[in-house]
This record gives C-alpha cells, sequence and structure tokens, in this order.
C-alpha cells in the first residue's frame, strides 16, 4: 500500500515541479504556454503566487506527482472572492484519484479562506486529437464544476485552433456584509 501525502509545496519543489509542467507544454495543449518556462522564471511564479493562496503537491510514497494552486480570478478587489484553480499530475499518475484528492484539499483551504466560486479555465477541443482531449473538463464536471462559458477559437498551438471553457463550482454562500477574504497564511494551522 502506498503512502499519499498532500502539503504545502516549497520553493525546492520547483524543479520537480517544472518537470510534471514540462511535459504539458511540449506535448499538449492542455497548457496554451508554448514554451517551458526556466527554473528561475518558475520558483518566481511560485513565489507571487504563494504571497496570497495555496500551493499544494501530492506524493505519493515520497515522490511529488503532482500540484495544484490557487490565483487571482482577475485580479481586481471585486473578485478577492473568486479564484481560479490550476492542477497539473505526472502523466503517470493520472486516473488514480490523485487529482481528486488534491482539488478537494485546495478547496477546503480556499473556503477557510473566505473563497466562495472556484473557476477554471480549460483548453477544450472542437474534435479531440492528440494534443488535447475533454478529459479535463469531465475531470471537474466530475468535481461538481458546471460549464459556464466557451471561447471559440481562442487559442492557437501546434498549428491549430482550440476552444477554452470556464468552469464554475461554489463552495461557499454570498451575502451583503461579506467578511474578506484572508490570506493562506492567515489561516494555516
Amino acid at each position: 500500500m502506498s503512502t499519499i501525502t498532500v502539503r504545502d509545496a516549497k520553493i525546492e519543489d520547483a524543479a520537480r515541479i517544472l518537470e510534471i509542467y514540462a511535459y504539458y507544454v511540449e506535448y499538449t495543449v492542455i497548457s496554451f504556454e508554448w514554451d517551458v518556462p526556466s527554473l528561475e522564471e518558475f520558483e518566481n511564479r511560485m513565489r507571487d503566487i504563494m504571497k496570497k493562496y495555496p500551493y499544494l503537491v501530492i506524493e505519493q510514497d515520497g515522490k511529488i506527482e503532482g500540484y495544484a494552486y490557487a490565483h487571482a480570478f482577475v485580479g481586481r478587489a471585486a473578485y478577492d472572492w473568486s479564484s481560479e484553480l490550476t492542477i497539473y499530475l505526472d502523466p503517470n499518475a493520472r486516473k488514480g484519484g490523485l487529482g481528486r484528492r488534491m482539488y478537494e484539499e485546495l478547496a477546503d483551504r480556499l473556503k477557510k479562506m473566505g473563497i466562495l466560486n472556484l473557476y477554471a479555465c480549460i483548453g477544450y477541443p472542437q474534435v479531440e486529437d492528440e494534443y488535447l482531449t475533454k478529459n479535463s473538463a469531465e475531470f471537474h464536471a466530475h468535481l461538481g464544476f458546471e460549464l459556464v462559458g466557451t471561447f471559440h477559437n481562442c487559442g492557437y498551438k501546434f498549428d491549430r485552433w482550440y476552444d477554452m471553457v470556464w468552469m464554475e463550482k461554489i463552495i461557499g454562500e454570498p451575502h451583503a456584509g461579506q467578511p474578506a477574504v484572508k490570506s493562506y497564511s492567515e489561516i494555516k494551522e
């Protein structure tokens, strides 16, 4: 029986996390990014996200097999109660429940921060091909996300055009006098 642990990422994890991400940049349209960022650039991205939001890794028997994080959904104060999520698993670790486990723990932390709405921006093929399937949208739907919008032919990679969909999951109740969202460091135990 393997040991599975979800924990906060550390900057020292960046090389392994980038290794996972590089696959998606180089071989898929799951990331619309064309070039793999440098380790330094990736570490800076992690630091920026970690200033306010959770950035998690999942380990199986001590090896990082995936990561997930939340970040600002637009970046204006009125949107503070909403957050966009990102998740990547090692391609050999998919379909084993690790993504669900990480996303559930991420959502729990965000709810404690006061986040009410979760969003996922997902590359979506008009016709599935070797670079992109509908698996990510199906994964999110399985976790309770609902489709809220489609942008047609908005991403161009590998000499093909792809759609992008937005999916949403409500995890809190909005009301007048909504308390301010706390930073992740404020709610960590």
